[in-house]
C-alpha cells in the first residue's frame, strides 16, 4: 500500500472513530463470509456498525483521540465495533452474537479511555443501559414524593370512608324507619 493511500485510510479512521469515546475492539477470524454478513446485517439494524481495520493505520488514526488506548487491543485481526445508544448496547449485541457464532472473539474494550479485557466486557454487557439508568433514577426520585402523597393522603382517606359508612348506616336506618 502506498505512502498516500495510507494517509487517506488514517485520516478516514481518524474521521469515523476520532469523535468516540468508546469502542468495542473483536476477533472476526474463522467466520465464514456468510456468518459474516449476517452478523453485520443484524448490527445494521440495531444501528451498530463492524468495520475490520488493519492494526497499525488504526493505531495511527486513533492516535490523540479519546480511544487512543484501544491500540493495546490490537493485535492479530481485529474489527472495531461501534454504534448503537450506548457502549453498553455495543457490548450486548456482540455477546450476544459470540454465543451464536463461537469463533467470534471479543478483544475487549475502551469506555472513556479505560481500558477494558474481555471479562471486563462481558460485565459491561451485564450492566444496565442509559435508558435503563434513567428509569431508575427517576423511580428512585419519584419514590419519596409518592410515600409523602401516600401517607398525606392516608388520614383523609380513613375520615372519608367513615364518613361513608356513616351515612350507609343513616340510609338503612331511614329507609327502615320509612317503611314502619
Amino acid at each position: 500500500m502506498s505512502k498516500p493511500v495510507k494517509d487517506l485510510v488514517t485520516k478516514e479512521i481518524t474521521a469515523r472513530f476520532g469523535h468516540l469515546d468508546s469502542i468495542l475492539v473483536v476477533n472476526p477470524i474463522g467466520m465464514n463470509a456468510i456468518d459474516t454478513n449476517k452478523l453485520r446485517m443484524a448490527l445494521r439494524t440495531k444501528k451498530i456498525e463492524m468495520e475490520v481495520v488493519k492494526n497499525a493505520l488504526a493505531q495511527r488514526g486513533l492516535l490523540g483521540t479519546k480511544i487512543e488506548s484501544a491500540s493495546k487491543l490490537l493485535e492479530g485481526s481485529c474489527a472495531l465495533v461501534t454504534g448503537g445508544d450506548s457502549i453498553v448496547e455495543v457490548a450486548r449485541e456482540i455477546f450476544a452474537a459470540v454465543k451464536k457464532y463461537k469463533t467470534l472473539q471479543v478483544r475487549g474494550a475502551v469506555v472513556e479511555g479505560q481500558v477494558l479485557d474481555p471479562q471486563g466486557a462481558e460485565v459491561l454487557s451485564k450492566m444496565p443501559n442509559r435508558a435503563e439508568l434513567f428509569g431508575q433514577v427517576v423511580t428512585l426520585a419519584k419514590s419519596p414524593g409518592s410515600r409523602l402523597a401516600s401517607q398525606i393522603a392516608a388520614p383523609a382517606s380513613r375520615i372519608a370512608g367513615c364518613i361513608k359508612a356513616v351515612a350507609e348506616k343513616l340510609e338503612k336506618d331511614g329507609g327502615s324507619a320509612a317503611a314502619a
